[in-house]
């Protein structure tokens, strides 16, 4: 046998799992505490950058409305380029630290530093700051983001094939993911941080920089407390050797699950960029009134809860159903409780009771969709014979990285089309936060009415995902072919 260490080169710092096995340290510090920090970090940016761009920095009116629109989709453009060189570097990434792990190394220390250039925008000429907000945005998303949310979303794919345990880490994946923007960033910062924050920049700043710097510690403890067991396993077969790009483009888009599954995860992500923008808005004049600190939190905390639940009862009835078949029907009640939503947006009882039937719905998609994608790159290596693990993921990132942009672009374009007016104070410094009848019916759209449609779509499409019937069986075949070529 060739010694790894020599054939794979570059020497990094091990990880501290040495187990063949999935145990409770690896749950618990690589999949749930270890990417909390740049979770946490995106989902306020999700959440609230854009009201920083709009409220704070007051651009919604710059290039007479269009820059808010052009900007995050050109940015997002450049985003999915740089998520298909990474998704090539990946595959061809050999060391024995694995092939995506390396690249969290990376990110931890520009996650940081371009987290806080975000939010450092000078107090200069308009000119300016947006020089400023399209360099430290796309440093950010295009580079840093980039690098960290592919090597991180790898990291379940690449973990175990035992699909059991693949699907409990996908569990404690997406638990740090709802912990993050379903309790923090849904709770906390409207209740708490934003009628502190107001439109102070100073503060913004502040609180933004010790997030970013958060990131980075716990970004590292996710390297150290994960292990890539499925690349391993190519790297013990010496005849392994890169697959072509082309070959892996071609067995990427010939594959009905692949596109499936892709397609799938572009419908769910327009809906979801667009209510996750419009919340705020929603929440500050349609239902509610502006940084009330009560609004946002209510509708968090009561469509939340579902959530919190699921952590106890959706692997299991993915286990006895099936991973497809829990998130179909999940998907119909999503788009049951947008209707609820929808039919009287501006009454508080009815959009609770709807966004607790809504995030009922999308508990399995929520917790499983990564199991699932899992099952897709087996499915792929069984019908091609090599994986192409980094060029897939390439693929799903753009998907998720180019819709924030698209929709953030279409939602400010909304806006400044039905005259969307920011914060002001009037003469005796009374803060002025109201908008017309035709802006408030946008945001109402986005966030309740939209879902509607894509639930309905998305239950459609899962009718045909039917992946995980005989993955079993598949994964069988790859290990004797494995054993075979030894």
């Amino acid at each position: 046998m060739t010694d790894t260490s020599k054939k794979y080169g570059a020497r990094l710092p091990a990880t501290r799992i040495s187990d063949d096995k999935v145990r409770a340290k690896e749950k618990w510090l690589g999949y749930l505490l270890g990417p909390a920090g740049a979770l946490l970090l995106n989902a306020v940016l999700a959440t609230y950058l854009n009201v920083y761009y709009t409220d704070v920095l007051d651009l919604t009116g710059v290039w007479g409305g269009a820059f808010l629109v052009v900007f995050p989709i050109v940015s997002k453009i450049i985003d999915a380029v740089t998520n298909i060189v990474m998704g090539y570097i990946i595959d061809r990434t050999h060391t024995k630290e694995g092939k995506a792990r390396p690249w969290l190394l990376l990110s931890a220390p520009l996650l940081a530093i371009t987290g806080v250039l975000l939010f450092t925008v000078p107090k200069a000429s308009q000119t300016v700051q947006v020089i400023w907000v399209m360099v430290s945005y796309n440093l950010f998303y295009s580079f840093a983001y980039t690098i960290f949310n592919m090597s991180h979303n790898l990291m379940v794919p690449l973990s175990t094939r035992d699909t059991t345990a693949r699907g409990g880490l996908s569990v404690f994946n997406q638990i740090a993911t709802i912990m993050m923007g379903g309790i923090l960033v849904a709770l906390v910062f409207p209740m708490v941080i934003m009628p502190m924050l107001g439109v102070d920049q100073s503060k913004w700043i502040g609180l933004m920089s010790v997030l970013a710097v958060l990131a980075l510690p716990l970004t590292l403890l996710e390297y150290f407390f994960t292990k890539e067991r499925v690349t391993l396993e190519t790297q013990e077969e010496e005849k392994q050797e890169d697959v072509a790009f082309s070959k892996q483009l071609k067995a990427i888009f010939t594959d009905k699950y692949m596109i499936l599954i892709y397609i799938y995860f572009l419908i769910y992500t327009v809906g979801g960029c667009i209510k996750n923008v419009s919340l705020v808005y929603y929440c500050n004049y349609v239902l509610g009134t502006y940084n009330d600190g009560i609004t946002q939190t209510l509708v968090s905390t009561i469509g939340g809860i579902p959530m919190g639940i699921g952590i106890f009862a959706v692997w299991p009835l993915a286990k006895k159903f099936g991973k497809r078949n829990v998130t179909l029907w999940g998907f119909v009640l999503y788009a049951v409780g947008s209707a609820v939503c929808w039919f009287s947006p501006r009454n508080m009882v009815v959009v609770l009771i709807g966004q607790f039937i809504k995030n009922m719905g999308g508990l399995p998609c929520a917790y499983v969709f990564m199991a699932l994608f899992a099952d897709v790159l087996d499915h792929m290596e069984w019908k091609t014979g090599f994986r192409a693990d980094g060029l897939a993921m390439s693929v799903y990132s753009i998907i998720a990285v180019a819709m924030v942009g698209v929709a953030q672009g279409i939602f400010n374009g909304l806006l400044a089309k039905t005259g969307y007016v920011a914060p002001y104070f009037d003469a005796a410094g009374n803060l002025i936060a109201v908008q017309s009848e035709a802006v408030q019916k946008v945001i109402t759209f986005g966030f309740v009415g939209l879902e509607v449609f894509t639930g309905i779509a998305l239950a459609a499409l899962l009718i045909f995902l039917n992946v995980e019937k005989d993955i079993g069986r598949k994964q069988e075949e790859i290990r004797l072919r494995r054993n075979a070529s030894n």
